[in-house]
């Protein structure tokens, strides 16, 4: 039954778009006091149409949205950043006059900054949340933006709502808790209102949100945008980057142990892998499809909550996005950097989607505020690298100083023109309608995405996100909202909302919330698992190698050739930080001390203490999280016949599978690695939420 206090939802536009108010309830205005009679949908020149710059109340939202935070960002606070380059692998000119696409081989200078999104800048870096993640591409054509996340849809259709979406995520106003978290009334208050985030939710409540590495993360434009060749011949795309070292997340339980031991765990790892002078790579591709085509999806391309399936058309790899440069100075670099979708070249065009076009204004918008002027675009990590030709002067902060007498333009003096044979051109695309705010009625099928992408989980990951939405419901204390959210779900996947439901408690199913349009089933795409695009090897993972006085020393030593020989890393880690005197009477190094070098920061263990250590550690709380943790994250594990006394005092000693591997000697080490290359031994997760 509808509480008097809840907002009341009318079917249109759409779908579920409009809130109708209690009769009790005050009239939304600007802040200039001006009634807002739709707060849902920009105005549009017709309804697939772009946005209109005159719509007051959407320029008047963004704005004072951009501008709440001084001087941290509103979002993506929290990030880290790399140089490198793109690396062209074809000609593209066919498709696109686009500088960085011409000739096979063409490198292009790029700044690349991954973050997270809701957290302030100090969170650490394991908090479930979305990761953005912006390249700017230092073109000979000026300078280009791709401002993405590792999700390739959004939660919302229209720019109108993002201050809304930020805002009940972010900490609560009244108590400012809680931090870099969506567990709580408000986020979820807001989802179950909001049926076009459904889609989006499925991807946040994955494995997606709490990644392994910042290296193993995919990279997507979000956007449905345009390429425009030579002759003005214009199709769409969407921009994909998929890491060289496959895809690879963190358990739930180990995020939460990360971020207590090393919350900097992302920024560490990018710093230590361009230390050691190893690149980070991702393919960059695209899926190119022309009008034509995308008037036969069952959705539609402009709408930031669907994916076009890579099944439907596949991804063109056109090159590769390398980093290989640390940055030298983070506030300048990192805290500097400035991203705007509006940042395009030649060749490079907008499609109607309604949130990009909102978001060409509001981040540009924010950059001035942030950054306190006009002039943000001149510093060093901002500029671009090929000539500049304009009459801007003045302003704070002018760290271009024109000469002479000419600003502006036409005079009789010379100076630079506009060239319509290599400057900007918009793609040709037909716009007329009357002026609406209206959301088009081929946004209105909130659910089959979603539908598709949690059908094509593996179960192990359908069962991860079951627990994550029970453990962020079980944080909010409104059980209409609870019982909201499953109506939602209902939806989906009946058996989703089934488990979230009995997680949670609840009695009975709530109804289905009413659809707009009824969901339909989806082929399932395997592109959107993490486990079924995993890596084949052990390259660029960790492995934990835990010793005592007296261990095996040419086990280590074995072990570290073996995984050096793979491309991954080793760390030793001991009960004391000063060094290890191991079989050989040496005394060895060691990169941990037991304490600080939890399990959960490697990818696969190896525990290989002498029986006298074993004994010694068997009552140490550290070192039997060491064994315990690794077990229970399914991790593959190495170990000696010694390790036994350890393993018993955890009780796993009668519990050892495929993913133990024992060891007697050092050529039983690169077998080891090789069976580490899967990652995780999967099988064993179910066994151990029943013990």
């Amino acid at each position: 039954m509808q509480k008097p206090n809840e907002p009341k939802h009318t079917v249109g536009n759409g779908g579920e778009t409009h809130q109708q108010a209690d009769s009790n309830s005050a009239t939304l205005t600007t802040d200039l006091g001006t009634p807002i009679a739709d707060n849902q949908n920009s105005l549009t020149a017709g309804a697939r149409g772009p946005t209109l710059i005159e719509d007051f109340i959407l320029r008047d939202k963004l704005a004072r949205f951009d501008r709440e935070r001084i001087p941290e960002r509103v979002v993506h606070a929290r990030g880290y950043s790399a140089h490198g380059y793109f690396e062209a692998s074809e000609d593209l000119s066919a498709y696109t006059k686009a500088d960085p696409f011409q000739k096979k081989g063409k490198k292009t200078p790029v700044f690349m900054r991954i973050s997270t999104v809701a957290g302030s800048k100090g969170s650490p870096d394991l908090a479930r949340d979305v990761r953005g993640f912006s390249i700017k591409f230092y073109t000979q054509a000026g300078n280009w933006d791709i401002v993405g996340n590792n999700i390739p849809v959004f939660f919302i259709q229209d720019a109108i709502k993002f201050p809304d979406l930020i805002h009940a995520v972010k900490p609560e106003p009244d108590t400012e808790i809680p931090q870099a978290q969506s567990a709580h009334d408000n986020f979820w208050d807001f989802i179950s209102l909001t049926p076009e985030a459904t889609h989006m939710l499925m991807w946040v409540m994955s494995d997606r949100t709490i990644p392994r590495s910042l290296r193993f993360i995919e990279g997507f434009g979000v956007h449905t945008f345009r390429l425009v060749n030579a002759k003005g011949e214009a199709h769409f795309v969407k921009f994909h980057f998929k890491p060289k070292l496959g895809l690879q997340s963190v358990l739930w339980n180990e995020a939460v142990k990360i971020n207590g031991a090393d919350p900097d765990f992302h920024r560490r790892d990018i710093i230590e892998t361009l230390q050691k002078g190893e690149l980070i790579e991702w393919d960059m591709g695209m899926q190119i499809f022309s009008e034509e085509q995308a008037d036969k999806f069952d959705f539609d391309v402009l709408d930031p909550t669907k994916i076009v399936p890579e099944e439907v058309v596949p991804v063109k790899i056109v090159g590769r996005l390398v980093l290989d440069k640390l940055m030298d100075n983070a506030h300048a670099e990192t805290e500097v950097v400035a991203f705007s979708p509006q940042n395009i070249i030649p060749g490079i065009d907008f499609s109607e989607d309604p949130l990009l076009q909102g978001r060409t204004f509001s981040y540009f918008d924010t950059q001035q505020h942030r950054l306190g002027s006009a002039n943000f675009n001149n510093l060093p990590i901002n500029a671009p690298r090929c000539p500049i030709h304009n009459f801007a002067q003045d302003g704070f902060m002018p760290l271009r100083q024109p000469v002479g007498r000419v600003n502006y333009e036409p005079n009789s003096w010379g100076g630079p023109r506009e060239n319509p044979e290599t400057g900007f051109q918009s793609a040709d695309s037909k716009t007329e309608g009357s002026k609406i705010r209206i959301r088009p009625e081929s946004f209105a099928d909130h659910y089959s995405q979603a539908r598709l992408f949690f059908m094509s989980q593996t179960p192990t990951e359908q069962t991860h996100m079951v627990n994550a939405m029970v453990f962020e419901l079980s944080k909010v204390k409104t059980a209409a909202i609870r019982e909201r959210v499953v109506s939602r779900l209902l939806n989906v996947d009946k058996g989703l909302a089934q488990q979230v439901a009995d997680g949670l408690g609840l009695e009975k199913l709530p109804a289905p919330a009413p659809a707009a349009v009824a969901p339909h089933d989806m082929p399932v795409s395997a592109a959107l698992s993490i486990i079924k695009n995993g890596p084949n090897s052990f390259k660029g993972r960790k492995l934990g190698i835990f010793v005592t006085e007296g261990s095996d020393a040419a086990l280590v030593a074995g072990l570290k050739q073996a995984a050096e020989a793979e491309g991954a890393a080793c760390a030793v880690i001991a009960p004391k930080i000063s060094g290890v005197k191991l079989s050989d009477d040496k005394l060895h190094p060691v990169d941990e001390k037991i304490g600080g070098g939890p399990s959960v920061v490697f990818d696969a263990v190896a525990v290989l203490p002498s029986k006298a250590g074993a004994e010694a550690l068997k009552t140490d709380g550290p070192s039997k999280d060491f064994v315990a943790d690794a077990f229970a994250h399914c991790k593959f594990i190495a170990y000696t016949e010694d390790a036994m006394p350890l393993f018993k005092a955890v009780s796993i000693d009668g519990a050892l599978d495929g993913g133990c591997v024992k060891l007697a000697k050092a050529e039983d080490a690169k077998g080891f690695i090789q069976a580490c290359g899967k990652l995780r031994f999967w099988e064993r997760e179910s066994k151990v939420a029943k013990s």
